[in-house]
């Protein structure tokens, strides 16, 4: 059923909308009108409100179920991309295709997340106090150690990101997406639609700002639990997404306690971690950022203006040997290899920021620059010239 489009234009952060509305009573009642699902209007504020509230309050449900991540941002052929490796998905493959992610979730230190390859599996396994990282391919598993609370006891996990070769869940896009939203966003309520079987509403929000790339990203949410299910990203000027992640089967009931048993293999390469791979890691802290490099990673502008700015690894900028002299590092082969591809589809550009070679999609900008920078973001390439400057 189609739902009347309300926007919303916010002067607030999209995190302060909790105080918005009053409490959730009863889960809505679901009816379905010729297929589709028929769910009692919200408003966009409602609906903010609730997942919010929700967020602050409330546990994540039980339950077990298997995510689709897919991505088109229009890159051309570049190595990495073509596919899985041995070891399943790659943080450079991530960038293009499909892949699935296996979920169960019985609580904060009780969660499986596994990323199926052709003939393995990653896997990341929280069972109480014991986490593990199990790499089929390697015949390595990694025990891993919970972060320790101010009164030197264990903290449980929330669900992570996972190692960084696992695609994001539904609500780390949601929450990612949300974050981003402030008074540069039009928020809108669109057709509720099915994700999973389930009924779901469907938040619409719009960048106003001319630099960005994206038409809008569309959040679908549990009609019953307000749960994110889908994330969906739209370019300007496409009709398909250029960026999903989305549940294709979900059930809300407690997964069998087998799911989180582990015990490494007989002849398996056993290690012992310090913390869960951070795939979340945030910019200013991601690998190679203080590789003796001229300048740190960091982010300029904000909501969808932002811009990561990267020093490139001295593999990318065609200096391997001098690198090798200075004891830089390149920044492992898949993205040494990835960038590479990229300066060479690149076109060559120009102007007071300095040169380089610019590689332009769909839905992100890319800028590579000849004092060995790396700019990207979901803008034009002119918000880009002037995060270089």
């Amino acid at each position: 059923m189609a739902k009347r489009v309300r926007v919303v234009r916010w002067g607030i952060p999209v995190a302060a909308v909790a105080v918005v509305a009053a409490a959730v009573g009863a889960g809505p009642v679901i009816a379905a009108v010729g297929g589709e699902p028929s769910l009692p209007d919200k408003t966009a504020e409602q609906l903010l409100a609730d997942v919010a509230r929700t967020w602050q309050h409330g546990p994540m449900p039980q339950m077990s179920g298997t995510i689709v991540e897919t991505a088109s941002l229009g890159l051309p052929a570049l190595p990495g991309l073509s596919g899985p490796g041995p070891s399943g998905a790659t943080p450079v493959s991530l960038l293009s295709g499909s892949h699935q992610l296996k979920i169960w979730y019985a609580g904060e230190n009780r969660f499986r997340l596994m990323l199926p390859g052709e003939m393995s599996e990653t896997d990341l396994i929280s069972d109480g106090d014991k986490v593990w990282f199990w790499d089929s391919a390697a015949n390595k598993a990694t025990r891993l150690t919970a972060p320790a609370a101010p009164g030197g006891t264990a903290t449980p996990f929330p669900l992570p990101s996972g190692p960084a070769s696992m695609p994001a869940t539904p609500e780390q896009a949601a929450r990612e997406v949300l974050k981003a939203a402030g008074t540069d966003t039009a928020i809108s309520v669109g057709d509720d639609v099915t994700v999973a079987g389930r009924g779901a509403y469907q938040l619409v929000l719009t960048p106003r700002s001319p630099d960005s790339l994206i038409k809008d990203v569309r959040v679908a949410l549990d009609g019953e639990r307000l749960m994110p299910l889908r994330v969906q990203v739209y370019a300007k000027g496409a009709a398909e997404p250029a960026f999903e992640v989305g549940f294709e089967t979900l059930s809300f009931t407690s997964p069998a306690p087998e799911n989180f048993a582990f015990t490494p293999p007989p002849g398996a390469k056993v290690e012992q971690g310090v913390d869960v791979p951070a795939a979340g890691r945030r910019p200013e802290t991601a690998p190679g950022a203080q590789d003796g490099a001229h300048e740190e990673t960091r982010v300029v502008g904000s909501g969808w203006d932002r811009v990561l700015v990267a020093p490139l690894p001295a593999a990318a900028e065609g200096k391997q040997d001098e690198g090798k002299q200075n004891g830089r590092k390149g920044g492992g082969p898949d993205v040494a290899a990835l960038l590479g591809g990229v300066r060479s589809a690149a076109t060559p550009v120009s102007g007071e920021w300095g040169s380089g070679r610019l590689l332009r999609t769909k839905v992100v900008s890319i800028l590579l620059t000849d004092d060995g920078r790396l700019l990207a973001g979901a803008v034009t390439p002119e918000a880009l010239y002037r995060a270089a400057r």
